[in-house]
């Protein structure tokens, strides 16, 4: 039986897009998965299908930490003390029966697979999310994996142009969440629920407050015109700026079953789509991974971020949904008029686009070598 020994910088058990895709990709063969998860802050264990094992990387980021405690304990983590961690990844693997190592390319302990006693014999898959210079890895390291690795998995296909372009061709693979035939859902009316839900799934960063304070004013001045509106946040804090508004907000933090997750989306009126204007190297290349659930689900997407960003770019062009590239409430108003008149054909479209390029069995099949 062929056994991967899954690394990357998370635990497959929490919320979010890269513990999401790898939990999706093992789906059915976590037998055949052993999780290595390196974290930075406190993260309960939690008991699953995939055994997984948590690496602490020193030192821990801790909540009561101030900016510039928090910035030093960055650079020791990253840079000063790297190699403790390093050493704790070495120790975990050595452990482990395996005949791949599945590598996610994204922080500062990448450049450790150069360890010959972890790959002799083995084979090196890497996945590239994001772009090196956006997650604390450096151009040597992340060059020295794609050179290496044996197959280079990418989250969109201006990723694997790019890097090609950087570091070398090779020959590079789509690899990314999916919707399965059934995970599909029936567009719905989202006019006849009251109040309009707005779904958001996702850690908020502080990089994001811009685009959701545009998105609160627009809630906020269209409430005036006889809608009602309910803002859920799946997966972050409560904000001070979401407060006293015209709008429910409602936050929802625990852990949940990508099963419940489909749910919550199904059960959302608009899906809400924000794309940092701030970091080129992020929105050109990395494709974001809850936009393949959003366009299996029943409401309607909204994108908020540049217009020459990877998703924007897929899409406006299938018209799969109301797309907003501006920090102007004005703007954001107009989109959000548009969609709730156009929403059965942003939905419809988004449909067809998950069936002919993110189908789940055939990235699973094409992830297992199975095709």
């Amino acid at each position: 039986m062929f056994k991967i020994l899954s690394i990357q910088p998370v635990s497959l058990f929490q919320n979010g897009g890269a513990a999401r895709v790898l939990r999706r990709l093992y789906q059915g063969k976590e037998s055949q998965v052993y999780s290595l998860g390196v974290i930075t802050y406190p993260t309960p264990p939690i008991s699953g299908d995939l055994k997984e094992t948590l690496i602490p990387a020193f030192p821990m980021q801790q909540k009561w930490m101030r900016w510039h405690l928090r910035s030093f304990a960055t650079w020791l983590r990253e840079k000063g003390l790297a190699f403790i961690t390093i050493i704790k990844i070495y120790k975990e693997a050595s452990k482990v029966q395996y005949d791949a190592i599945h590598l996610v390319s994204h922080g500062p302990f990448c450049g450790a697979f150069d360890n010959e006693a972890l790959l002799t014999g083995k084979e090196l898959w890497v996945s590239f999310h994001d772009h090196f210079s956006t997650n604390s890895s450096t151009f040597e390291a992340t060059s020295n994996l794609w050179n290496k690795s044996d197959r280079r998995l990418v989250i969109s296909r201006e990723m694997g142009d790019e890097y090609q372009k950087l570091f070398g061709f090779k020959e590079y693979e789509l690899i990314t969440d999916g919707v399965s035939a059934e995970e599909i859902s029936k567009p719905e009316d989202i006019v006849a629920s009251t109040p309009i839900t707005v779904y958001f799934a996702g850690l908020l960063h502080t990089d994001y407050y811009p685009l959701f304070i545009v998105l609160a004013d627009a809630l906020d001045t269209i409430s005036k015109q006889g809608y009602q509106f309910k803002l859920i946040m799946r997966g972050t804090d409560p904000v001070d700026f979401l407060n006293n508004r015209s709008f429910e907000t409602e936050y929802r933090s625990d852990f949940v079953s990508d099963k419940e997750i489909k749910e919550e989306l199904d059960s959302a009126s608009i899906l809400y789509l924000p794309i940092k204007f701030t970091l080129p190297d992020f929105y050109l290349y990395s494709l974001s991974t809850k936009m393949i659930g959003y366009l299996g689900a029943s409401g309607t997407i909204l994108y908020h971020g540049p217009g020459d960003s990877a998703a924007c770019n897929l899409l406006r062009k299938s018209g799969s949904a109301a797309c907003c590239a501006s920090l102007e409430a004005d703007d954001m108003i107009n989109i959000l008029l548009q969609l709730i008149n156009d929403r059965n054909d942003y939905s419809a479209n988004a449909k067809k686009v998950a069936h002919a390029e993110f189908n789940f069995d055939i990235i699973q099949k094409r992830f297992w070598r199975l095709n």
